[in-house]
């Protein structure tokens, strides 16, 4: 499989690195527009480099990574989609919904894969919440905060952060978002840094999302109530408790720790 990278941050050069890693994958170039980036990833990962976007998707690929900063991913997945080249867009998929609703048009015109890096679907303790959970959810709570990354300069927390748990509860309740109230507020850069978001699903689920950038430490935390149980879940350390047979009454309850 012939890939390519586009956009060589910090993101990107996780994709890279991971891909390089991969048996069966050979990347056949990688773009940025910073010279000094280029000259230490060829340094490093001995793969070809490009400062320009073109002489990348003029190369035989089979897909392609695109790690560009978020208000750039609507005109550079457009040009890897108009090659007829498949795409792995980090999250999230677009600057706005119209942008990218232009994006899954586009490759659904052409039949063509478009994904999006919503890399926690895949972290084992939200497998194992989602498989507990079922179809017996009441509600979900998550708490995605930590401290405020410097990094990222060109999106709020709720695109950098939040769109993790947007994509997880629909996920998990399997359902679409009906109902949405949300409150934000900026203390430190020029968009928001703390967001809560209430919510209830088409299927009646209610959900909420709690994150920010203004707190000390990362915590990454999920609460599912069901109706014959309640499960919590630290995604982090990846430890998932299911909590059973309780009683409101007593108070008493049952509790498995699942291993991972």
């Amino acid at each position: 499989m012939k890939v390519g990278v586009i956009g060589l941050g910090w993101m990107g050069r996780v994709h890279l690195r991971n891909y390089c890693e991969m048996q069966g994958v050979e990347v056949v170039g990688v773009v940025d527009p910073n010279e000094d980036i280029l000259g230490e990833v060829a340094q490093q990962f001995r793969v070809p480099v490009h400062t320009d976007l073109s002489a990348l998707l003029a190369k035989d690929l089979d897909a392609v990574s695109v790690c560009v900063p978020t208000i750039l991913h609507h005109d550079v997945g457009l040009a890897v989609l108009g090659r007829g080249i498949p795409a792995l867009i980090e999250k999230p998929l677009a600057a706005t919904a119209a942008e990218g609703e232009a994006l899954v048009a586009l490759a659904k015109s052409k039949n063509l894969p478009l994904m999006v890096g919503h890399v926690e679907r895949f972290n084992p303790a939200v497998q194992r919440v989602k498989q507990l959970a079922g179809d017996d959810v009441i509600s979900i709570q998550i708490e995605r905060v930590g401290p405020y990354p410097p990094r990222i300069q060109d999106v709020g927390v709720i695109k950098d952060l939040g769109s993790h748990d947007i994509d997880l509860i629909r996920h998990i309740t399997g359902s679409e978002f009906s109902q949405v109230y949300a409150v934000t507020s900026r203390t430190i850069g020029k968009h928001e840094d703390s967001a809560l978001i209430t919510a209830q699903m088409d299927n009646g689920v209610l959900a909420s999302i709690n994150t920010n950038w203004v707190t000390p430490y990362k915590s990454r935390r999920i609460h599912v109530a069901c109706k014959s149980k309640y499960i919590e879940a630290n995604l982090i350390t990846q430890e998932v408790k299911e909590y059973s047979q309780f009683s409101t009454y007593d108070k008493s309850y049952s509790v498995r720790e699942w291993p991972l």
